[in-house]
């Protein structure tokens, strides 16, 4: 570990399916049953699936018919925000009992940073029980807890032991921890990226470690110095509470560059309902949709379209999508990345945090 690092005590708390374990806490005949929270199994998307859902393989952000293929049983709800809301500002009410230091992510995960907190307890692992208990006693909702000293260790941990986990990283531990966790259980590196990983006999943290700045590079673009750092365990970014987006966006990297219209097309429409889900769990819409996409040659191309409304139908944003994608078409010869993002967003925004997320599903 670099002896740069700063240490820090994060928590980061995640609440438990929390879309749909609302409906199975406000609708008892829902509890125990495969739900999916979302548009409905034909032209929807599903933006929380309960546990119950997932054991068959249904996910967020997957298509309602696939969903249905896979769970013939599930049943599907309408999302009701404004519960999803109420319940989230019941939680970071509690958040604030503990630090000032609270960087919501979305309605349903944020971190803490507890190095000072309101308490006077030393330990941040008996803050993260406590905090789960309250939130429980208040919302009737379970979350998982991971702590350690940087947000990307504390982000990792939460997703270990879910659901209603509590899982602590302690610096000590962080460098054979990491050594000894598959690749695939990294957070950011997903399907793709994983199985690219493996191909290059990268099955664990510690092969990745063997590994060089350069060579890392090299292969994966820009995330591999991320990748360099975090399997050293180094992460310095604070927890900010200030943190405003100017837009949210997401984009995916292809394996190789592609030319033909029809796979251009294809991979837009698989990255769409990704890119709504992820609006509707931040609970933020834009005013903007914005296309990007980056040739063979690196060269980055965007195409907007402002509305004088904000644009939170899934059909409107599917169709601009398309729109721009076509009338870019004599602007590139093949597709190296595509992305979408969301701009002028109804929430207040101030600075430059402008947010891009790497997609990283098996398409």
């Amino acid at each position: 570990m670099s002896k740069r690092q700063i240490h820090r005590k994060i928590i980061h708390i995640d609440m438990d399916a929390f879309f749909a374990s609302v409906e199975q806490r406000d609708f008892p005949e829902l509890r125990g049953k495969p739900i999916a929270v979302g548009g409905g199994e034909h032209r929807g998307v599903t933006t929380t699936a309960s546990y119950e859902a997932r054991v068959y393989g249904v996910r967020s952000a997957m298509p309602g018919w696939k969903a249905k293929q896979l769970c013939p049983q599930l049943i599907f709800v309408t999302p009701r925000f404004q519960a999803y809301k109420e319940a989230s500002n019941q939680i970071h009410a509690i958040f604030e009992r503990y630090t000032h230091l609270i960087e919501p992510l979305s309605l349903d995960e944020a971190f803490l940073d507890v190095t000072e907190n309101k308490m006077g307890e030393p330990l941040a692992v008996e803050l993260a029980k406590r905090i789960k208990i309250e939130v429980f006693e208040a919302t009737g909702l379970s979350c998982s807890a991971g702590i350690s000293y940087c947000k990307f260790l504390a982000k990792t941990a939460s997703d270990l032991q879910k659901p209603n986990g509590l899982t602590l990283i302690h610096p000590e531990k962080a460098e054979q921890f990491l050594e000894e966790l598959p690749i695939e259980k990294f957070y950011g590196v997903g399907k793709v990226t994983a199985y690219k990983m493996q191909h290059y006999g990268i099955f664990k943290g510690a092969d990745l470690k063997n590994w060089s700045k350069i060579a890392l590079a090299k292969r994966f673009g820009k995330v591999g110095l991320f990748y360099y750092d975090i399997v050293r365990g180094i992460d310095n970014r604070p927890v900010r509470n200030d943190r405003k987006r100017k837009s949210l966006g997401i984009e995916r990297t292809l394996d190789e560059n592609i030319s033909e219209e029809h796979e251009i097309e294809a991979v837009l429409g698989r990255l769409l309902p990704r890119f709504y889900a992820r609006l509707q769990k931040a609970d933020n819409f834009g005013r903007t949709i914005t296309l990007k996409i980056k040739t063979g040659d690196f060269v980055v191309i965007t195409r907007s379209r402002t509305k004088d409304y904000y644009i939170n139908s899934q059909e409107e944003i599917n169709e601009i999508a398309m729109q721009l994608l076509r009338e870019s078409r004599n602007a590139y010869e093949n597709v190296r990345l595509l992305g979408l993002a969301a701009s002028n967003l109804h929430k207040a925004v101030d600075d430059d945090a402008e947010e891009w997320i790497q997609l990283k599903f098996d398409f």
